[in-house]
């Protein structure tokens, strides 16, 4: 069977699976980018494929996909550590295949659920019940996908603090190729997804199957081989030392696994999850212009500066005005006042209501930070309760950033934490929260448990407070921020309207940022900030015009202190502002495309509408190209047939760099008109540009 079924040949992530051994769990043949026919899935349906949960039983001595032990057995340990699940029931429709399966002499049932999204995605998840009455210890329950064996090439991501998102690339081999997330987030060098291709797979072609995995907490992929066994591809939840004891009748369900396939390379699997995420009911529509005021001020609160920034920030455009660490007990700097959530009356002797009401009478809405999971030792919530932190028996974890993480698991902090930043919400008129995460989770214990790890129930309370409070506040709109691009993934999605991409906000270092996240999330939820003209990350000085392309392809936003901006400048982001206010349905409800370019100093990327009709592409000169060859656009997603007018959007350059010519006054194709056949595959050349400029294309039919 094909699930789902799409004997027409139309788009989207298939499974061939064969459930007609009831003695064992259904196997899955072939994930297919495509529904396949009666002779190809005929053929497909040879293939050994593996089944959704791999079991040592099967047989298997790759990675078994189910680990634990019942507290029973000799050594009051060790039973029903291997299973041999026997299928009970599948049922499917349109959407939703259910697999259900039991082991009686291991006295474990499994439910497996695939969903097919909107866009064309899938998603998997299993649920584990423990039908025995000895205690069932869970290690690891991960969810598995056979790969082709033309898939050879592995892409994954790393990275650090202010360079998040970084591709890593390498053929598959023998062996097991794993990535794990222990920092009770998805870190800053989190893998977001693991893509194995064919052979070169680009942005616009090869065949490609990407997993991630939606958990919000610590995570695992892998992709096993052995010279007796295809490849797997494998996601899971990490779960920590006996933090799943299932008693008899309880239950684990694993955070849900997506995968894509896709026969147009990476921009192909990109694209189905943008257009699921565009579906979600937490979707944000159309960003508004954001001004957050962090890079401006810092902890420096001063209400007639505020006040001015928000006069600044009103006249070039700002819809929305953010203000950012810094406003509440104690909170003069990082040392204290996390975990005091209530309006310091020293800085603020008046409220934030004077502010607010600035802000709102000028038109903008109002935002305001939280650190909802963090406390400084010095704060009035430790010195009340220091065992409302998370640590391990008998000892405080090593401090980071002055922080400790708040045990989120232990129901009285997580009730104080809500009723505080209620509170606030209630007193005072917000319109947008940023919720900041500025640590990993070491030693992630309970007091309240004894010290025993409590990742799981952590990242559990974590959505709750969120959506709590959602439901309280339902007009607040919510930003996901940690330490930058922390927490980035497709369990927060479902939550929040704004990720925080990065901590970085110079422009040139944006450019990898972006374009890689955006593998994983579409671009509206992805805050680009202009910053101030030198970065205070890298000291560099960048133009203008080059920060504001860069933030228009994202969550277009504002970094900078307005006060110290010329009339000049001002003029210039209020003529950006409007650029991006006429653009921004096209930029957040079209098709994210990065171009494959021969020439390394240029990176291409843009918006392709959804009907084809009309497309923004960004030119991006890195730096100095070590030749005049220039670069052509082959340009994606447009309709063959039509025929399209290309001119230049924003402030252009078309003077000529030495010895090259300069670009056309007409547009990027003079005053002719090209089809979408000819763009797509002829392309438009384009001369070298000056290193640190973008050039932007508009095209429409």
């Amino acid at each position: 069977m094909q699930f789902p079924t799409r004997h027409d040949g139309s788009c989207g992530t298939t499974l061939l699976l064969d459930d007609s051994d009831r003695s064992k769990l259904p196997v899955v043949r072939a994930v297919n980018a495509v529904g396949l026919d009666d002779s190809a899935a005929a053929l497909a349906a040879l293939r050994p494929g593996c089944a959704l949960l791999q079991e040592h039983s099967a047989p298997t001595f790759l990675r078994p996909g189910l680990s634990g032990h019942r507290l029973s057995g000799a050594d009051g340990a060790g039973g029903s550590w291997s299973t041999k699940f026997e299928t009970t029931d599948v049922t499917y429709d349109d959407a939703v295949l259910r697999i259900s399966a039991r082991d009686d002499l291991a006295g474990l049932a499994v439910e497996t659920t695939v969903e097919a999204l909107t866009g064309g995605a899938l998603r998997i998840r299993h649920r584990l019940t423990n039908e025995g009455a000895a205690a069932y210890v869970l290690d690891a329950l991960e969810v598995s996908l056979p790969l082709p064996d033309d898939h050879v090439e592995l892409l994954d991501f790393t990275g650090r603090h202010e360079r998040e998102r970084s591709p890593q690339r390498h053929p598959l081999a023998d062996g097991v190729w794993l990535r794990e997330s222990r920092t009770g987030r998805a870190g800053l060098d989190s893998p977001s997804m693991i893509v194995a291709g064919t052979a070169g797979f680009g942005f616009g072609h090869g065949d490609v199957i990407a997993l991630a995995v939606g958990a919000v907490g610590n995570g695992t992929m892998s992709v096993a081989r052995s010279a007796a066994e295809a490849a797997r591809i494998s996601g899971g939840e990490l779960l920590l030392p006996g933090e799943i004891v299932l008693k008899q009748g309880e239950s684990y369900e694993t955070p849900w696994v997506f995968v894509v396939a896709a026969d147009d390379g990476l921009d192909g699997a990109a694209a189905a999850l943008h257009r699921w995420q565009r579906s979600l009911p937490a979707h944000p529509g159309i960003q508004p212009v954001t001004l957050n005021v962090w890079e401006a001020v810092y902890f420096d609160h001063d209400l007639p500066r505020l006040k001015e920034l928000a006069n600044r920030a009103a006249r070039v455009g700002v819809e929305r005005f953010v203000l950012d660490d810094g406003w509440f007990h104690a909170r003069r700097d990082a040392t204290a006042g996390l975990g005091d959530w209530w309006v310091d009356p020293d800085v603020w002797p008046q409220g934030l209501t004077p502010l607010i009401d600035h802000v709102h009478a000028l038109g903008m809405q109002f935002g305001l930070w939280f650190e909802p999971e963090m406390v400084n030792p010095d704060s009035d919530y430790f010195r009340a309760h220091p065992d409302w932190v998370l640590s391990a028996k008998g000892r405080l974890p090593v401090l980071k950033r002055n922080q400790f993480v708040a045990d989120l698991s232990n129901p009285q902090a997580w009730q104080h934490i809500h009723d505080s930043i209620d509170a606030v919400l209630q007193t005072y008129d917000v319109d947008y929260v940023k919720w900041d995460h500025n640590r990993e989770l070491l030693e992630a214990g309970s007091p309240a448990r004894d010290g025993a790890p409590v990742a799981h129930r952590q990242a559990a309370a974590y959505l709750a407070l969120l959506d709590a409070l959602r439901q309280r506040h339902s007009g607040i709109a919510w930003e996901s921020c940690a330490s930058g691009g922390g927490r980035i993934d497709l369990g927060t999605v479902e939550h929040v309207q704004r990720f925080w991409t990065s901590d970085m906000t110079d422009a040139l270092s944006r450019q990898q940022i972006q374009r890689w996240a955006g593998q994983l999330i579409a671009p509206e939820y992805l805050g680009a900030h202009i910053s101030s003209p030198t970065s205070h990350q890298t000291g560099r000085t960048l133009s203008l015009d080059f920060r504001a392309a860069t933030a228009l392809f994202g969550s277009f936003g504002i970094e900078w202190d307005l006060t110290l901006a010329s009339e000049e400048d001002l003029d210039r982001l209020a003529s950006w502002c409007a650029i991006y206010r006429e653009h921004r349905e096209l930029l957040q409800s079209g098709t994210a495309v990065r171009l494959d370019c021969a020439e390394p100093t240029v990176i291409a990327h843009g918006v392709v509408g959804a009907d084809g009709r009309d497309a923004i592409i960004a030119v991006v000169q890195l730096d100095e190209a070590a030749s005049n060859r220039g670069v052509t656009l082959r340009i994606p997603r447009l309709q063959d047939e039509l025929t399209y007018r290309g001119e230049w959007l924003g402030p252009v350059d078309l003077k000529p760099v030495s010895h090259t010519v300069g670009l056309p006054e007409g547009g990027p194709f003079a005053d002719a008109q090209a089809t979408g056949a000819a763009l797509s595959q002829v392309g438009v050349w384009l001369p070298r540009r000056r290193p640190e400029t973008i050039t932007l294309l508009r095209l429409r039919a």
